[in-house]
């Protein structure tokens, strides 16, 4: 019917169907009031069904990131099964490994490659609002051995359609590769650490 797809309806509904509805409703209670009191009580009723979608909106995602918490809770973070010592030269000023480590099968292994990330991302919920699970693994590429791994999971979209970007929620906050390369990869005294 007419193309339109459900985000487009419900934008629809959101932006024309229910303004009009608070608009009908306020101007039929209006021309039935006979005291202040009861204009008052119009008004506030025609605003308070202009703000039910919001109100909606603001309650789901409220109820789906109470979701990610606790899954988070559950298994999110980073494990570290072996920690690599490397040499200084390794690591930039923030101490962060300074090399390529590819994630697959995004890019291209080499044989050059001492490290590999494996991404998993596991959709829990898609639609109008996502609910994802982010899982990557830090493998040895010479032995093919878990180092560590990193579990974040996080919600997208659920607001009010418009011309505005998704909100999103992610936890833990400081998720993906960085803190799990911080707490595998530590700087050693000596340069020929491998």
């Amino acid at each position: 019917m007419l193309g339109l797809n459900s985000l487009a309806w419900l934008g629809l509904l959101v932006w024309v169907g229910i303004p009009l509805l608070a608009l009908v409703t306020g101007l039929l209670l209006w021309r039935r009031s006979r005291t202040v009191l009861h204009k008052g009580l119009v008004v506030i009723a025609s605003v308070a069904i202009l703000s039910m979608p919001a109100l909606v909106s603001n309650g789901v995602k409220a109820y789906y990131d109470r979701q990610v918490q606790e899954l988070c809770v559950r298994d999110g973070g980073v494990r570290v099964y072996e920690v690599v010592r490397l040499p200084p030269e390794k690591f930039n000023q923030w101490g962060q490994p300074n090399f390529q480590i590819p994630i697959t099968p995004y890019n291209k292994l080499k044989e050059a490659d001492d490290y590999y990330l494996e991404w998993e991302i596991t959709k829990l919920k898609s639609g109008y609002l996502n609910l994802t699970r982010n899982h990557f693994s830090l493998i040895r590429h010479k032995d093919k051995k878990l180092l560590a791994e990193s579990v974040s999971y996080s919600r997208g979209g659920g607001d009010l359609p418009g011309p505005w970007a998704n909100s999103s929620f992610t936890c833990p906050n400081k998720h993906k590769e960085i803190p799990l390369f911080q707490q595998t990869f530590i700087k050693s005294n000596s340069r020929s650490a491998k």
